[in-house]
């Protein structure tokens, strides 16, 4: 449930065991099941996919397995894997015949090469020859294509690294900024305003939960009513980032299942390829699925680190104030997808259908408005601000969290330097930290205008500095809590001398200086910060709720 004085979310661990269905399977059974009779297939593929398996076995001499999704089959067998597409038609979705398929794949192929060089190997065409024999790119009747990848380690799938444990902040932030760098580069499309574009998502999503009967009518037409209501609330914000480019042919499908790790670095593969007004979405839309995805595996602190390191990397802030209900889309479309898998299966475990019902529990929760905090961070160097703020920011606000403000990132950024560039003395001259404090009280402002929450995390030794942020909080007339973490010197020095990474410049030099220095009377609550930081996130939380 929600802790509605601060937002916190506290819920059970799970699985995210829908976004694919893995199931390695002898041929037989793999190919057997493929040919059945479901609700949605237009065509039956089984001869189409008997040759598959035949020319694989043939050409492998390796066991097949399978991946089954709503609208593909992808078979594994040695270094390979090929993937077919479904003949389906849904809502989103037309594979009917088979040049639409053929096209998808050739897409497909396209566009996910620019983000996963060397995984996509070509698309083959399966043409029934004469006397009805199958050929791979023969002179005859086109029949179905399949798309040859190189198989790789699925424990480097991003999802797997999740359910493993092995998800880490630094990689988190390599696909942050590896998602950023993407966005940049794709093309902006102005094909009418942000609205519409995401009133066509809702509309896509309510004939899509038309497809299923997981879910009652009455229900359904809540939620709907709930995401009309609070697209109506974000209209101008969407329409004006689209006006600024900010709407663009992005991934489209942009989860932990389909971000890999190639050659150690994460890499985006399979986009949708399939319906361009699917993936033509706001950049923060597409973002949005990666952190739906962590909220609901209950990474939350992963979440909220993804979004603050790329908000750090792009010109999006305008749209934090979004994330929450493009989100709760991310969750609805989830929980459709999921219900038609329970239509297709008949779901005799029940697992599908537990699932469909998480994701739409979930999308109604994160569509629930949440009050703007203003909670200031300081101390001297070496005192744990950013410890703590990065372990408080989850849980202040709507989901994913609050968005860190903080002084070290955007002195970088006002020198033009990446976050853990060393800048020379000069840069910590007053004036500039005067200017470095004016940005993020702007910065604050900008987002509490919005309705989003922030953690303010910087010195603030000097009392124009705690003056100055606690008037953003005053004038937007939100709640604001300042606090301010005690050390002792000995403990503030070790931690200096200790830290070998990240934004923070400071020297023992510069903390000498610091504690020189009169901080004037300091009003704020003082925290103990030489205990654990989840301590002193709980009592930072505690007084959150009493400074309402």
């Amino acid at each position: 449930m929600w802790e509605r004085s601060v937002g916190c979310r506290q819920v059970s661990n799970r699985h995210d065991q829908i976004l694919k269905l893995e199931r390695p399977l002898g041929v037989s059974a793999a190919f057997g099941r493929a040919a059945q009779e479901d609700l949605l297939n237009i065509e039956d593929q089984g001869g189409a996919i008997a040759f598959l398996a035949k020319s694989i076995s043939a050409a492998t001499l390796a066991p097949i397995g399978s991946i089954e999704t709503h609208i593909s089959w992808i078979f594994l067998a040695g270094d390979r894997a090929f993937k077919m597409k479904r003949a389906v038609k849904l809502p989103y979705v037309d594979f009917s015949t088979p040049e639409l398929r053929l096209a998808a794949c050739r897409k497909e192929v396209d566009l996910n090469s620019a983000t996963a060089p060397g995984l996509y190997l070509g698309v083959k065409r399966i043409t029934r020859e004469a006397e009805g024999v199958f050929a791979f790119d023969g002179d005859g009747e086109l029949v179905d294509a399949v798309i040859e990848m190189k198989r790789f380690d699925q424990a480097l799938l991003l999802d797997r690294m999740a359910e493993a444990g092995a998800l880490t902040p630094d990689l988190m932030t390599q696909t942050a900024r590896m998602i950023a760098h993407f966005h940049a580069q794709a093309p902006s499309v102005h094909a009418g305003r942000g609205a519409a574009n995401l009133a066509a998502v809702l509309d896509i999503n309510k004939a899509g939960f038309a497809t299923s009967r997981v879910f009652g009518e009455k229900e359904v037409e809540n939620l709907d009513a709930a995401f009309r209501g609070a697209l109506k609330r974000h209209a101008d914000v969407l329409d004006q980032r689209e006006a600024a480019g900010k709407v663009r042919r992005c991934h489209g499908d942009l989860h932990l299942r389909n971000i890999c790790l190639l050659d150690g670095q994460p890499c985006l593969f399979d986009c949708i390829e399939f319906n361009d007004q699917i993936a033509t979405v706001d950049v923060l839309y597409d973002l949005a699925f990666l952190l739906m995805d962590l909220w609901h595996r209950d990474f939350l602190e992963l979440a909220n680190l993804v979004a603050n390191r790329y908000l750090d990397e792009t010109d999006n802030e305008d749209g934090f104030v979004l994330l929450p209900f493009l989100m709760a889309i991310r969750a609805a479309v989830r929980a459709h997808v999921t219900g038609t898998q329970v239509e297709e299966s008949r779901d005799p475990s029940g697992t599908l259908r537990t699932e469909a019902r998480a994701y739409f529990d979930l999308a109604t929760e994160l569509l629930e408005e949440r009050p703007p905090h203003l909670i200031a961070i300081g101390g001297l160097s070496g005192s744990g601000k950013t410890t703590v703020a990065e372990a408080l920011a989850p849980h202040i606000g709507a989901a994913p969290g609050a968005r860190i403000v903080e002084s070290d990132r955007i002195r970088k950024a006002l020198h033009g330097v990446p976050p853990e560039t060393r800048l020379p003395d000069k840069a910590y001259r007053q004036e500039v930290s005067e200017r470095v404090y004016r940005e993020m009280a702007w910065r604050a402002d900008l987002i509490l205008a919005e309705g989003g929450s922030v953690v303010a995390d910087a010195v603030f030794d000097r009392p124009p500095d705690r003056l100055r942020i606690e008037k953003v909080a005053a004038e937007r007339r939100v709640p604001f809590l300042g606090v301010w973490l005690d050390v002792s010197p000995e403990v503030m020095w070790r931690r200096v001398e200790q830290r070998r990474a990240g934004p923070s410049d400071a020297t023992v030099d510069i903390l000498s200086r610091q504690l020189e220095r009169d901080a004037g009377a300091i009003t704020w609550h003082r925290l103990d910060a030489a205990r654990r930081p989840a301590h002193v996130v709980s009592n930072i939380i505690a007084l959150a709720v009493e400074a309402i």
